[in-house]
């Protein structure tokens, strides 16, 4: 994974993709869109052949439990929040797919969409219902820290409609969740776009 600039939103998220991805080189940026905006100005700067966002999401539909990989194949932003339309493709998906697939992770791919702040309840069902299968408060803002380097996301379900983090069971669905993070970040390790 040295190769590669992993985006790592939150200081846990950061700490244990670092700790799976041997040298990998992972810049925490912050949650919301606010902060990811000026980490991609950041990122942009920093070397590496293609750039990863790694970290935790939300699900949005009925299927999604904890610890489920989404690769996300689109990443856009919740235009009725009020941002600007801005849908990125990523590049990586497929490569990404067929590194994760078969190893003992519930891997999904479909779109991630971005909004400015956590998505709890009927918001769930409006993400959905306009086609994504999962949510995060970043990518879709962080995307231009790639420049031209081939872009991918790949997100970890941390809760869902059926395991909201507000509910007594959500301490099993994190710890799920963190041990398929360090997962992925170790299946990802060597991983080296264009070779």
């Amino acid at each position: 994974m040295s190769s590669l600039l992993v985006a790592a939103p939150l200081r846990v998220e950061a700490a244990l993709i670092s700790s799976a991805a041997g040298g990998a080189v992972v810049r925490k940026t912050g949650m919301g869109p606010d902060r990811a905006k000026v980490a991609a100005g950041e990122l942009a700067g920093h070397a590496g052949r293609a750039m990863l966002v790694l970290g935790f999401c939300g699900g949005l539909d009925a299927t999604s439990v904890p610890g489920e990989v989404i690769v996300a194949e689109e990443v856009y932003a919740a235009v009725d929040e009020g941002h600007p339309e801005e849908r990125v493709r990523c590049q990586l998906a497929q490569e990404l797919v067929v590194r994760l697939t078969g190893r003992g992770m519930k891997v999904r791919v479909g779109k991630l969409v971005c909004v400015s702040r956590l998505a709890l309840g009927e918001r769930r069902a409006e993400l959905h219902a306009g086609g994504a299968i999962a949510v995060d408060m970043e990518s879709v803002w962080l995307a231009p820290g790639a420049g031209e380097r081939p872009f991918g996301v790949v997100r970890v379900v941390l809760d869902s409609p059926e395991h909201e983090l507000l509910r007594p069971r959500a301490a099993l669905g994190a710890i799920r969740a963190a041990w398929a993070l360090r997962r992925v970040a170790g299946a990802l390790q060597d991983l080296a776009p264009g070779d």
